[in-house]
């Protein structure tokens, strides 16, 4: 049986979530705060983390980021709060969606179930030899790494995946939607500024380094390509 994480210091949500995860076919496990979720995060290696924002001790998004920097498994980030920066920051620092309260249990699980589709289908789970090679540029989807000239640089979980599905597709043009539904799913209530916030902090981490010979080009009014010059 598969395990879920569901972290919040709301007892009432953890008991209602907790009781939709079992009729899932979850075994759930409950944290009540950000300490406690990394201790049973180590300890079940659940099949995916529902996780507020505002706990005691380690809120939300520093729980994510050390959940990320370790595993590649769904974070699912749940607040009170819904301005747009904060979506775009939990998806930025490697949460695969993000549920605004009140929120339908029906609906949360329907998100958990469309994650894990997303996993499957991604087959990052299991995955061997997948590797992109291009010119100085190399990704490393089985360890979530992208190198440089040799050198590491440091991304976000989204951030690799974004540039995956680009450089799968060299000189694709992909617009804003399909990025959006490739990377966050279908049911991402967001909007194209996602998309043009996140690829902006994702090229000012690559341009930290020279890579004259591809690049991640604006295609104005429709969308973005990885660009890879022609010798």
């Amino acid at each position: 049986m598969q395990h879920i994480l569901i972290a919040d210091d709301n007892h009432d949500i953890t008991d209602i979530l907790s009781t939709y995860a079992v009729k899932e076919g979850f075994n759930a496990v409950i944290a009540s705060d950000g300490e406690e979720a990394l201790k049973l995060f180590q300890e079940y290696n659940p099949a995916v983390v529902l996780l507020d924002v505002m706990m005691p001790k380690e809120d939300g998004y520093e729980v994510c980021r050390k959940i990320r920097s370790r595993s590649s498994v769904p974070v699912i980030l749940i607040t009170a709060r819904g301005e747009d920066f904060e979506k775009i920051m939990g998806l930025d620092i490697g949460a695969d969606d993000y549920i605004v309260k009140p929120f339908s249990p029906s609906e949360v699980m329907a998100r958990v179930r469309a994650v894990l589709r997303r996993m499957d289908k991604k087959g990052i789970t299991n995955i061997s030899e997948n590797i992109i090679s291009i010119d100085n540029l190399i990704i490393n989807l089985d360890e979530y790494t992208l190198h440089i000239n040799g050198t590491k640089i440091s991304l976000t979980k989204k951030e690799i995946e974004t540039m995956w599905t680009l450089a799968g597709n060299p000189n694709k043009v992909f617009t804003r939607d399909n990025l959006l539904d490739s990377l966050w799913g279908f049911d991402y209530y967001g909007d194209s500024r996602t998309v043009d916030s996140h690829i902006k902090r994702l090229r000012a981490k690559l341009d930290k380094i020279d890579h004259p010979s591809w690049n991640i080009k604006t295609i104005w009014g429709v969308g973005y390509k990885f660009e890879v010059e022609e010798n």
